[in-house]
């Protein structure tokens, strides 16, 4: 006689390749009231299940990093939009022989900006180069957005050493999967935006900020204020390039106006290459 656990694998297994039939098929998928309720997509996308989906979008890589040993992480933001610099030669290369002022200056720019990607994954190696030698319980594992540009190069820096790391993707209309350095079990994709930069912060032992767009200073100032308030722990906040965030962001005028404490400025760090990165994290851990 069959368990019981055997039965329900059986019908859920029975639910989900009725649901594959209509995939596989191209059949729009009707309601059926008959459909076990959390194999009903019907169901789940309604936004009176919206707290569900929040719940599984919460659990999902929880579960999954708590199975794998990611407990600690270095988290690496930045923008997307910084290539790497022999993309970024061939680019300019290309502008120029179209002659299109436009698409030279861009270009330019870019290359430019392309020392970043270099820079972010000479940090990626640091820190699995220092996690690689360390019992499993020590490691700290790179963690950054999944995209492209400088979170792509942090996650390459890690795969260039054997590491495991992270990608924590959001469902965008132009990023629509995580780079190919993410290891693929880590490799997760957000539909909620709260929920991913949740998982940033519950693991997260620092937060380095490279240039980058409004995502970047989004998190930024998400990770400042939970830390300035309390709701998180104290971790090293680390800017990386001095002369692009002191031109965009003046701390100084938010303590002149008495918006925040003189202490306050002291939440973050600048530093200018990744061997300094690396240095205000083990000076703050005592590593």
């Amino acid at each position: 006689m069959e368990t019981t656990e055997k039965l329900n694998d059986r019908a859920v297994a029975l639910d989900w390749s009725d649901l594959q039939a209509h995939t596989n098929d191209g059949e729009p998928l009707a309601p059926d009231a008959y459909r076990l309720a959390f194999a009903d997509p019907e169901f789940l996308l309604r936004r009176e299940t919206r707290g569900i989906r929040f719940q599984l979008e919460m659990l999902k890589p929880d579960l999954a990093q708590q199975a794998q040993g990611i407990e600690n992480t270095i988290v690496v933001f930045g923008s997307a939009r910084f290539p790497e610099p022999e993309v970024a030669a061939e680019e300019l290369v290309k502008a120029k022989a179209g002659g299109d002022a436009l698409a030279i200056k861009t270009a330019e720019r870019r290359v430019r900006n392309a020392h970043f990607y270099d820079q972010a994954r000479l940090f990626g190696r640091v820190v699995a180069e220092y996690s690689n030698a360390r019992p499993p319980a020590e490691r700290l594992y790179i963690a950054t957005g999944g995209g492209p540009g400088v979170m792509e190069a942090a996650n390459r820096g890690a795969h260039d050493m054997g590491a495991m790391n992270v990608g924590l993707s959001i469902a965008l209309p132009h990023e629509q999967s995580g780079n190919r350095f993410v290891s693929p079990s880590l490799n997760f994709k957000f539909h909620y935006f709260a929920l991913r930069k949740m998982h940033f912060m519950m693991r997260a032992k620092a937060m380095v900020a490279f240039p980058g767009g409004f995502g970047t200073l989004d998190e930024l100032f998400e990770v400042l204020t939970l830390v300035q308030t309390g709701k998180a722990k104290a971790v090293p906040i680390i800017l990386y390039g001095t002369d692009y965030w002191k031109r965009l962001i003046n701390l100084e005028v938010l303590v002149e106006e008495g918006a925040i404490s003189p202490a306050d400025v002291d939440l973050v760090k600048y530093v200018d290459t990744p061997e300094d990165a690396w240095q205000v994290i083990r000076s703050f851990y005592q590593l």
